[in-house]
């Protein structure tokens, strides 16, 4: 077994704090990732609280992973040692069911093995993120890194910018069309980038008048506060898409009625609490309430590839793995521009 320092959470109301486990050793398809950096996304925190239900303790967070290959097992084709290597936010699936048979691995009918608060195929060995100093995962699993951007600002792009990138994709979002953005956060400020470089007129849409000049500067065409009722009724009827980054509880009603006949809602953002849809948001203007979840991985190098070829990073801001749990305080505030990424040299 491979000894591995990291940070992990013994229960829903305990702080992060140092953790030292093993992980398996390199098998023969396997790489080993020395992690040099690791994104913090909110759903780290909503697992870590227990806020879905179901979390597994301890748990060490972490899925926006980037880091240099250290060993290759005997059968590796695609890494060699020192390649730069990314892992997301699954590392196996069952490779068989239809879904992983299509490169969807994400909606794996029989067990998607999530990067952390998961269990490998055989469903007793518990999974450990990218809170950590190595992690050692199936190639088929890994993702290739390109040395051209910021190593720092890619980690989010594991998660972050899969998660807009993905439904932006399936819906063919792109020329022509008007996309409004939700919240402008560590998703938002994603779903920004990509959809201008796609070529979307982008409309950032917030609660915080403060965020104008920060859309603007991140792509976006326009930016409207959602408190002003004036300008959301000027509003209906203006938009092809939507794209929901908002992981709090948030009135879906009022952004389907901003939707034209025929437009598509997508929710990316997970809220702990249901949501109430009224049947007549729909009905009235045949429109579309759909979800999308990251992406498979063959999507998933599409767009870090996209994105090299783009110059598309996140914007980050790095901290030491000693301030994780003051960084958990600062997303519920949503003070952050726009993502958390910790140094893994601190720890």
């Amino acid at each position: 077994m491979i000894p591995v320092k990291g940070y992990a959470v013994q229960n829903a109301t305990a702080p992060l704090d140092a953790f030292s486990f093993e992980r398996r050793e390199v098998g023969e398809h396997d790489v080993l990732i020395d992690i040099l950096y690791c994104g913090v996304c909110h759903s780290d925190i909503h697992q870590a609280r227990d806020e879905w239900g179901g979390s597994k303790y301890p748990m060490v967070p972490g899925h926006e992973i980037v880091g240099r290959v250290s060993q290759v097992g005997s059968k590796v084709s695609k890494f060699k040692e020192g390649d730069l290597a990314g892992i997301g936010c699954f590392v196996d699936s069952c490779r068989t069911c239809p879904s992983c048979q299509e490169g969807l691995e994400q909606y794996c009918e029989v067990h998607n093995v999530g990067t952390y608060n998961s269990y490998e195929l055989d469903k007793k060995t518990p999974t450990y993120g990218g809170y950590s100093s190595k992690i050692v995962v199936d190639e088929k699993y890994t993702l290739k890194v390109s040395e051209k951007l910021e190593l720092s600002r890619v980690a989010p792009l594991l998660c972050a910018g899969i998660t807009t990138y993905s439904p932006l994709m399936q819906w063919k979002v792109g020329k022509g069309h008007r996309l409004a953005v939700v919240g402008l956060g560590g998703l938002g400020h994603m779903a920004v980038k990509i959809g201008a470089s796609l070529g979307a007129n982008v409309t950032v849409l917030s609660t915080s008048p403060s965020k104008e000049q920060d859309a603007i500067s991140l792509g976006a065409h326009s930016f409207a506060v959602t408190k002003d009722e004036n300008l959301m009724r000027e509003l209906r009827g203006s938009f092809d898409f939507i794209l929901d980054t908002v992981s709090a509880p948030h009135d879906l009603n009022m952004y389907l009625s901003l939707l034209k006949r025929d437009g598509t809602m997508i929710l990316v953002g997970a809220p702990p609490e249901p949501a109430g849809v009224a049947g007549f948001s729909l009905i009235a203007g045949r429109k579309r309430l759909v979800g999308s979840m990251i992406g498979g991985i063959q999507e998933t190098q599409e767009m870090l590839d996209y994105c090299a070829e783009h110059n598309i990073m996140s914007d980050v801001e790095v901290i030491p793995i000693q301030e994780i749990n003051q960084a958990y305080e600062r997303v519920l505030k949503s003070d952050v521009k726009y993502r958390f990424v910790i140094d893994m040299a601190t720890l």
